[in-house]
């Protein structure tokens, strides 16, 4: 992938932070990250922060992305359903010339150590949702030049995405539920079900998808956790409203 974005990264515009109240104002955020409803919620940080976003769902739709038009800052989730996040976010840093700012995102923060060791400049664990801490770990990450002069008022506002994305996330589960019968999607599962969990605050929902890693990394029988998994799912289906 590294000579992929080399050959891409090129002439990255120069931005410029000016507006106290919307400090991104200008600028592009490309997020990778397959969950809606995470992605959702760095929407409405991009939106409150003036920035604009585009989102891709996966390694593949990124390197698309990436050859169209040039991000001044990109965050990639670690858990991405074609590939380790960390590989990325390790190109990305060795490309030349090099994305402003690289944020690595999970819903377990035990991968803050290894998304900067990757070459991330910073890191936010789910829920995303704080601004002054998604403003502060873009700003900071910038070149001095580029930040704003003088001190600046941290807001305390949170934003909390409607429940139509958590509602396609479930439902993108349930799906692959349907058809988890290899190793791979039972990490997936996991996974992205923790993740989303998570931004939730869906505790019980959290808990049994690391059941399910923890399990499955023990080589016990699934077949429990699986089923488990697959009624909570149904029943927050069932009780999310439709869109």
């Amino acid at each position: 992938m590294t000579d992929d974005l080399t050959k891409d990264l090129t002439e990255i515009p120069v931005w410029r932070a000016a507006l106290p109240d919307r400090p991104l104002s200008g600028l592009t955020v490309l997020v990778v990250e397959d969950s809606r409803f995470a992605s959702e919620a760095v929407r409405l940080l991009c939106l409150r922060s003036g920035a604009r976003i585009r989102r891709a769902d996966s390694m593949r739709s990124a390197l698309k992305h990436l050859q169209t038009y040039r991000p001044g800052a990109i965050i990639v989730d670690i858990g991405l359903p074609d590939g380790d996040g960390l590989e990325m976010i390790r190109d990305l840093s060795q490309a030349s010339p090099r994305v402003p700012v690289i944020l690595g995102i999970s819903g377990d923060s035990a991968h803050r150590a290894a998304a900067l060791e990757a070459g991330a400049d910073n890191f936010l664990a789910k829920p995303i949702e704080s601004l002054a801490e998604f403003q502060h770990a873009i700003l900071s990450a910038l070149p001095v030049e580029a930040r704003l002069a003088g001190p600046r008022s941290l807001p305390d506002d949170l934003v909390t995405p409607d429940e139509t994305p958590l509602r396609e996330d479930l439902a993108h589960v349930a799906q692959i539920l349907a058809m988890a019968d290899d190793v791979s999607a039972i990490d997936y599962i996991a996974r992205f079900l923790a993740g989303v969990a998570r931004s939730a605050h869906d505790s019980p929902l959290e808990d049994a998808a690391i059941a399910l890693a923890r399990d499955h990394a023990d080589g016990q029988p699934l077949a429990m956790d699986l089923a488990r998994i697959s009624t909570m799912v149904h029943d927050r289906l069932s009780a999310a409203p439709r869109a």
